[in-house]
């Protein structure tokens, strides 16, 4: 039911992206996340794409099992499409039934919010995949390193972070099992209306509260059997250093960044006929 989540699961393998500063790749991520919001036509759309194919090359991980990351939103990214689809006005009216209407400019938006929301949550789950969470931790305490200035807790607060993409595939194996379980017992969460199989969700939500209680307590026991005291007097193992690979990294996310700007505003100069279709501002 859940096997196929790969949001914040670690693939370990000796690749381009792996070896690269976790730094620079929660800063690309964020340039990734920027340039996908502030593409509004069908070319800064096209490189994005092509940046993400090309992180996922240097990555090494599977495409598909990067794809499989949107398994989880489904629903939702079919939900926000009829939404849009139906509720978007324009000026070409393409369907009127009753009070239903659909408009050139509302299937152009939703197609580009769709695809927004695909790229932005294989980009995340590339981090995460290519990324282990102590280097995630290191990486957004470096970043926010400034705010230490301001008495602001920046080593606990990367900590929770970590922790809680670290959980997420154990509370996936552990809903696994629970379902199985269930199961077992003869519970049956596939048939019947979409009421019935919501109800039927009940019984897994309360042992599985129970077992990340649990799990909580267990690793505050650990933390504390092993002195931890935040990040007073703390030293590292391995120190953050960039390399070449994060220049390649940097100058690669800054030119997305760069041309998706560049072809906001001259999109209209390279093919007026496909611009003055498919332009979604």
């Amino acid at each position: 039911m859940l096997k196929d989540v790969t949001f914040g699961q670690y693939y370990p393998v000796n690749s381009f992206a792996h070896k690269s500063d976790p730094r620079i790749k929660l800063l690309a991520l964020i340039a990734y996340i920027v340039a996908l919001f502030l593409a509004k036509n069908f070319y800064g759309m096209a490189l994005c794409l092509l940046v993400l194919i090309i992180s996922i090359a240097a990555s090494r991980v599977p495409p598909l099992r990067v794809m499989r990351s949107v398994k989880g939103i489904l629903i939702l990214l079919a939900f926000t499409a009829v939404l849009n689809l139906f509720f978007h006005g324009g000026e070409h009216l393409l369907v009127h039934w009753k009070f239903i209407k659909i408009y050139r400019e509302g299937i152009i938006f939703t197609v580009f919010l769709v695809l927004r929301l695909f790229f932005l949550v294989m980009g995340s789950a590339l981090l995460t995949l290519t990324t282990t969470p102590v280097e995630l931790t290191d990486g957004i305490e470096s970043l926010l390193t400034p705010l230490k200035w301001i008495r602001f807790p920046v080593h606990e607060l990367a900590l929770i972070m970590s922790i809680a993409l670290r959980f997420i595939p154990t509370l996936i194996d552990e809903t696994n099992r629970i379902i199985s379980a269930q199961k077992a017992r003869g519970a049956d969460f596939e048939s019947g209306n979409i009421f019935k199989r919501i109800k039927a969700i009940i019984p897994i939500l309360i042992p599985l509260l129970i077992s990340a209680f649990r799990r909580a307590e267990e690793l505050g026991d650990a933390m504390d059997a092993r002195c931890y005291s935040g990040s007073k007097n703390r030293t590292k193992y391995k120190k953050l250093k960039l390399g070449w690979r994060d220049v390649i990294i940097f100058f690669l996310y800054a030119a997305m960044v760069t041309g998706v700007v560049l072809f906001n505003i001259y999109a209209a100069d390279i093919c007026p006929q496909i611009y003055e279709f498919i332009k979604v501002s």
